[in-house]
């Protein structure tokens, strides 16, 4: 029996910044996924995930959708070897809950990456090529990718990887769904001495201590970050906490549990978030750890990892007109400059979020062409959507972003010019090689993705 789509209005990005109609598949199993990648009607489509992006990137606004959801059955599991095989809508909580378990002596498998939330699923984290905050250590999740099944719109199903279909296996990693439908994949998961992690928080005074931190832990902490208090001027430019954590032999503990703890009902007419709320939250933040500024604990992996995943559909927190993330990389050479003005720009304008969050990133390559993280400082914070005033200031930071040589992330993004996705992205002639012309994006559609693209490449 062909399956059948519905259209739906509902399905908006996690930043609530963009929605639309769609007609949507939502198969049960690898055949109805692949009977809905074919199904005719001649309009582009789209694999969706678990809704996580924050543009336009996981939505297809007019066209189809195959909500992949459904595709949530473990495949194999070989504990000697730590490769899990598993369909694409499997999500990384459902990997740690089902898999990461700790063994009597506390060790175990552990998510070899992991962005700032579990509730991704592995075809999410592919087709983005998500990374953590143990990228200079580990890379982005494309690295521990061992192979994928991918549904083509002609009908083909390719078994892709390093060894087999190369080239479509790079543009398929940070691929952004364009390449085709990703129905399963083969992952290797990293085996760590404790599923608990020792970790350390450090009150910095500004820009050159987070550097000199950030330089320091590289070797012996393998997730580092630092929050950063975006208001702050002047001789505070850049201040703020830093964190490292390490995986601690001997402490095991159990998955957070699937749901969140509590949950945010609805979205409220106007974002709570303000410069006179933001300023007090920052200025107690900032003091949280009193006189001596740092702190040492152990415990579960969940605080450091996943410190919003507490909370459910957190992002009603910023209103009922949404917010725009916005994250960049910047490379090394001109990072701590490019840091200072991009920060000095958002405090002039009052507008930003409670989680600024600053970090370096490593030289590991990654094997997608169109992979975000490059060695360098990357930032990352949350604006309500304000209208005109928050659409210029994030104009204002890409450009600034352009001048140093960086990239934004297509995954956090709403309004990034074509240009600065083309200058950002070096490998996006070959990448668009192997796009199938059945799939395509709001954000392809914005960023040129496209036959005109093609043909000027």
């Amino acid at each position: 029996m062909p399956i059948s789509g519905s259209r739906r209005s509902d399905y908006r990005s996690w930043g609530g910044t963009v929605a639309g109609e769609h007609l949507v598949y939502r198969p049960r199993s690898l055949a109805d996924a692949r009977a809905a990648l074919t199904a005719t009607g001649g309009a582009s489509v789209l694999a969706y995930g678990n809704g996580r992006s924050y543009g336009d990137v996981g939505l297809n606004p007019g066209g189809r959708l195959i909500d992949c959801r459904g595709l949530d059955r473990f495949i194999e599991f070989d504990r000697q070897t730590g490769i899990v095989t598993c369909e694409a809508g499997v999500r990384l909580a459902d990997i740690l809950a089902a898999l990461c378990r700790p063994d009597p002596d506390g060790s175990g498998w552990f998510l070899p990456v992991s962005p700032g939330t579990r509730f991704v699923t592995v075809g999410g984290a592919i087709a983005n090529d998500v990374h953590g905050k143990n990228h200079h250590r580990e890379g982005c999740f494309g690295r521990h990718v061992l192979g994928l099944d991918l549904a083509r719109g002609d009908g083909s199903v390719l078994s892709c990887s390093p060894q087999s279909q190369p080239d479509l296996f790079a543009a398929t990693i940070g691929g952004l769904g364009l390449t085709g439908l990703i129905l399963s994949a083969r992952v290797q998961l990293r085996r760590v001495v404790g599923t608990g992690v020792e970790a350390e928080d450090i009150r910095f005074a500004g820009l050159d201590d987070f550097f000199a931190l950030a330089a320091e832990s590289e070797a012996g902490w393998e997730y580092t970050a630092a929050w950063i208090d975006c208001l702050a001027t002047g001789a505070a430019l850049g201040r703020g906490i830093f964190s490292r954590a390490r995986h601690h032999a001997g402490i095991g503990v159990p998955p957070p549990a699937l749901d969140p703890k509590i949950a945010i009902p609805f979205a409220l007419p106007l974002s709570p978030l303000n410069r006179l709320t933001l300023l007090a939250f920052n200025t107690a933040y900032f003091h949280k750890l009193g006189r001596r500024g740092r702190r040492r604990w152990v415990g579960s992996y969940e605080k450091v990892l996943y410190p919003l995943d507490k909370i459910g559909d957190w992002n009603r927190l910023y209103g009922a007109r949404g917010f725009f993330q916005f994250q960049c990389v910047v490379p090394n050479t001109v990072a701590r400059d490019a840091i200072a003005e991009l920060l000095a720009r958002i405090a002039a304008s009052g507008q930003g979020s409670m989680l600024a969050v600053l970090k370096t990133m490593g030289d590991l390559p990654s094997p997608g062409l169109l992979s975000f993280p490059m060695a360098g400082a990357s930032l990352a914070l949350d604006f309500p959507d304000t209208g005109a005033p928050t659409r210029q200031l994030l104009a204002a930071l890409e450009a600034i972003v352009v001048a140093a040589g960086g990239r934004l992330y297509p995954a956090k993004d709403s309004v990034m010019s074509a240009e600065t996705f083309r200058r950002g992205y070096p490998r996006l002639p070959e990448f668009l090689r192997y796009t199938d012309p059945a799939m395509s994006s709001g954000f392809a559609r914005r960023v040129g993705l496209d036959n005109r693209l093609r043909e000027a490449a």
